[in-house]
């Protein structure tokens, strides 16, 4: 069993769709999570359906739901870290890196989680991905917490590989869920269960595995 795990994603809702079923079995088993969120989100598109949000409005909207999203999931340990969403990959490398690992230092955690960097679509999850890794790969081997990366770009496997740890959250799918539709402003019920008719059957397939790649050090 892990002893701690960080989590450290760039955005409100990363958390729902990559590992919200993972987290909650670790707590379910006694573990602690901490979720280390770079941004508020404050430049997401959606602003709910109809419109409830603006750009004035859309940050504290996104902290509300993000902090009901980790409810859901039972994460009691939630850190917003404050940086520009949309910026990462401009941000400041050794101040982000310096918060990284303090976080690192405070929590001596057995597991991180976070994107797989270059394989993950958006600037941001690729660039807390590279950061996540600096930080780690500056710690001496015997000291360096396992990482488990998520990655969805196209054609990703072919670079990487099949994921080696397949999570079966099937008896979690309550909690991912209500995590994912916590977040109002960008999801609606309809849009996430692409129709309100899924069967059991096809929920469990569509949502029922999380998938992660194990972070090779040189």
């Amino acid at each position: 069993m892990e002893s701690h795990i960080l989590v450290v994603l760039p955005h409100p809702d990363d958390e729902a769709f990559v590992a919200a079923g993972t987290l909650a079995m670790h707590i379910e088993q006694g573990v602690k999570v901490t979720y280390a969120c770079l941004t508020l989100g404050e430049m997401g598109r959606n602003m709910g359906i109809p419109p409830f949000a603006n750009r004035v409005t859309l940050a504290d909207i996104r902290k509300e739901e993000l902090e009901a999203s980790c409810r859901a999931i039972g994460i009691q340990d939630l850190r917003m870290l404050g940086f520009h969403d949309k910026m990462i990959e401009f941000e400041d490398k050794q101040l982000l890196d310096r918060s990284i690992a303090a976080l690192v230092e405070e929590l001596q955690p057995s597991l991180v989680i976070t994107f797989y960097p270059g394989y993950s679509v958006h600037p941001d999850h690729d660039a807390c991905g590279a950061a996540v890794i600096r930080v780690i790969e500056k710690l001496p081997p015997d000291k360096r917490p396992v990482v488990h990366c998520i990655a969805f770009s196209r054609d990703h496997e072919r670079e990487i590989g099949q994921p080696d740890v397949i999570i079966d959250i099937t008896k979690y799918l309550k909690q991912k869920v209500a995590s994912i539709q916590s977040h109002r402003s960008q999801f609606q019920a309809a849009e996430l269960m692409g129709s309100n008719s899924l069967s059991d059957q096809e929920m469990q397939a569509r949502y029922g595995t999380e998938r992660f790649w194990t972070y090779r050090f040189n």
